[in-house]
């Protein structure tokens, strides 16, 4: 594979999540649907639901066939070294390159009507299985059970997870709101992806894992990583973890500030009326002219009591 396939991989991905974090503020809850909404005689009609302008689609379908031709090169490769684990490997990729090749090209044909157009939510279900296979490949994919790679490969099942959950969520409700926080999601996690496709790469084909470390390759596409003692194990891993956090914590923070961005440009979130506060310098005020009685007045008042219900004080 090397590095450069790796980078290539991880931009792709970060460029296609943006695009679909983009994507999700497309639609404006707040937009006007030409009624009063001040008039008893008028209501105003729902919004249409938001439909996905297909903006993705030439970038899915480029990094798709750069994985179908890389996945093709390395196939053969395998073969000349007589790796059968590696060929199988990369069928198993070839079969979800291909799978995001065909929903792409189906995005096309939705956008240009070239032919029938299919229903969104065969396209939806067509993509959630993509991202399922490609779960299954990273959950599965145990070549060497001491290889430290299978730490990394563990990892990416998060940002998976994120965008399988996210088009489930997508093709299971109608709601305009629901599809645009679960494009967002499935922006959030692509980009996930192609962060942690770029450290993989870093941290693979340069050495900076740990030391006592070493790269075994088998064939193009086959390979692992073998430490040469047991706390060198405990020692990648912590890394490899310790890194994955790191790229969470961006995304979050890169996440929160684009959505704050994209919401207050939107509009989603509704002004506030100041009208109904009133300055803290007015309610100090009054209580300036806030006194306690004392407790001289109570006693007086006690026995102004006992006088008038015919006992003397002094009896």
């Amino acid at each position: 594979m090397g590095i450069l396939s790796y980078a290539v991989a991880g931009g792709g991905f970060a460029v296609i999540g943006a695009w679909e974090s983009l994507d999700s503020s497309n639609h404006d809850p707040n937009q006007s649907t030409g009624t009063d909404p001040s008039s008893p005689m008028t209501s105003p009609s729902p919004s249409p639901p938001m439909k996905s302008v297909g903006s993705s689609s030439i970038p899915v379908a480029l990094l798709s066939s750069l994985f179908i031709a890389n996945s093709i090169y390395s196939f053969f490769s395998s073969i000349g070294s007589n790796d059968r684990v590696g060929s199988m490997l990369q069928l198993q990729i070839l079969a979800v390159a291909v799978l995001f090749l065909v929903y792409a090209l189906l995005l096309v044909n939705s956008k240009n009507s070239v032919f029938a157009s299919l229903p969104s939510s065969i396209t939806s279900l067509l993509l959630l299985f993509g991202f399922i296979e490609e779960f299954l490949i990273f959950y599965l994919q145990k070549k060497d059970t001491s290889g430290i790679e299978n730490r990394y490969y563990d990892l990416m099942l998060v940002p998976i997870a994120i965008c399988v959950f996210s088009t489930l969520f997508e093709l299971r409700s109608d709601s305009t709101t629901t599809h645009r926080f679960a494009k967002l999601g499935r922006g959030i996690g692509l980009i996930l992806q192609g962060t942690w496709f770029l450290q993989m790469g870093i941290s693979f084909f340069t050495g900076l894992i740990t030391n006592n470390c070493s790269f075994h390759e088998k064939s193009r596409g086959n390979f692992t990583i073998k430490c040469k003692g047991h706390g060198d194990y405990h020692r990648a891993k912590a890394i490899a973890t310790l890194q994955f956090n790191c790229h969470l914590a961006l995304m979050v923070v890169l996440a929160t500030a684009l959505f704050s961005i994209v919401a207050n440009k939107k509009g989603f979130f509704p002004e506030e009326d100041h009208s109904k506060y009133r300055p803290l310098g007015a309610e100090m005020g009054n209580l300036s002219n806030f006194t306690l009685d004392s407790d001289e007045e109570d006693d007086s008042n006690v026995a102004k009591e006992t006088g008038v219900n015919g006992i003397s004080s002094h009896a």
